[in-house]
């Protein structure tokens, strides 16, 4: 693993962390309990590329300056600590390894089932004081529109642009 600082690694990232800021902010389609968007896709691309860690910290560093720059209600750290685990995930699942269909819905599933479902569902019981159970049938409906779509979105991009990406910047 290369330790020296990479000034194009960090203007990538930064600039797939912009990408992720205006597509979790405008180009997503918001409730209370619910938001469907595709700001996961930057993050997924940061993870194929340059691991489980940059990508949690990129989610990371997304969620803060989207919450600081275009605040969509009162902060809570959870959805943070959600969207951190969301980068690890998806390079857990997809960085340096084959990525077949099987760990890019595997990716998806943990994603959407576990960390969206589950833990943000508990976020939000704790933000609106409504019971877990309560919240569940709007989120089991988001959860089971998003892992296909998640899956099919990051295997067409992996397949059209990161393969050409990595291509051309090692050239």
């Amino acid at each position: 693993m290369d330790k020296k600082f990479d000034v194009k690694k960090l203007i990538q990232i930064s600039l797939l962390i912009a990408i992720e800021v205006i597509l979790t902010r405008f180009c997503s389609i918001q409730t209370p309990i619910v938001r469907i968007g595709f700001g996961f896709l930057p993050i997924a691309v940061i993870a194929m590329m340059y691991g489980p860690l940059s990508a949690g910290i990129a989610y990371l560093i997304g969620d803060l300056l989207g919450m600081v720059l275009f605040p969509s209600g009162a902060y809570f750290p959870g959805f943070t600590f959600t969207a951190f685990l969301t980068g690890i995930t998806y390079g857990v699942f997809l960085y340096n390894k084959p990525v077949t269909w099987s760990r890019i819905v595997g990716a998806a599933c943990t994603v959407c089932l576990i960390l969206n479902l589950g833990l943000d569902t508990y976020w939000l019981s704790i933000i609106m004081g409504k019971g877990y159970l309560a919240l569940l049938p709007t989120r089991i409906l988001k959860a089971a529109l998003m892992i296909p779509v998640q899956s099919l979105i990051i295997g067409a991009i992996w397949k059209k642009v990161v393969i050409r990406f990595v291509k051309i910047s090692h050239a």
